[in-house]
């Protein structure tokens, strides 16, 4: 019997050699792990507090603000010049250097004489004065047809069609010279007044920038 042996345990609890029973450490060892464990989520409750409170400050996380910004993408108006009815601003006449002729195929006299008048003092060259050619004569219906040659067609036409409401414009294969002609219809009645036909030619000299649509994010 060992002298470590209390007498009267006998062999059943005889201690023998130089280890003893440990208790003490693995409680030490418990609460080590609780301990490691409350620290850490006490710095991931610290953590996750502190990610709030910057997104209540800057107003949201990265992911939500991109996705906002390109679901809420609007599109934005971009100005570009666009000349009306085709026609080139830099190209177009003045009323001073358009020859016109005008030419009258209704049966109502004096007619050709009176806008050719009227047409002078608004600064237009005045060509051939009377009765319309026999191919349309009595058969223009509308206001007036403006014929000339093709060159005419997105320069002086567009320009003597601004002192008359919904004239017809043609051109003429073929035809010489620079002169238009104005062959005045029976639905005519008077030329447009004169501050109208000088806002026209102004808005084709000067044409108002054209939205166009452009996505501004």
């Amino acid at each position: 019997m060992s002298m470590l042996t209390p007498p009267g345990m006998g062999g059943q609890y005889r201690i023998t050699g130089d280890k003893y029973p440990r208790m003490r450490p693995r409680r030490r060892r418990a609460r080590l792990t609780l301990s490691v464990v409350a620290t850490v989520t006490a710095l991931g409750l610290v953590g996750w507090g502190t990610l709030q409170l910057i997104d209540v400050f800057t107003g949201g996380g990265g992911t939500a603000s991109a996705a906002g910004s390109a679901g809420d993408c609007v599109k934005q108006a971009a100005a570009s010049p666009s000349p009306a009815a085709g026609t080139s601003a830099a190209a177009l006449p003045k009323p001073a250097q358009i020859t016109v002729n005008v030419y009258n195929a209704t049966t109502r006299t004096g007619l050709a004489k009176d806008t050719a008048d009227a047409l002078k003092k608004r600064g237009f060259k005045i060509g051939d004065v009377g009765n319309a050619p026999e191919r349309f004569d009595s058969k223009v219906k509308g206001t007036a047809v403006l014929l000339g040659p093709a060159s005419a067609l997105k320069t002086s036409l567009p320009v003597l069609a601004t002192q008359l409401t919904a004239a017809d414009q043609r051109t003429e294969a073929g035809r010489k010279g620079t002169a238009v002609d104005l062959i005045i219809g029976d639905a005519f009645k008077a030329l447009t007044p004169q501050t109208t036909a000088a806002r026209a030619i102004t808005a084709l000299s000067h044409p108002q920038p054209k939205a166009a649509p452009k996505k501004g994010c």
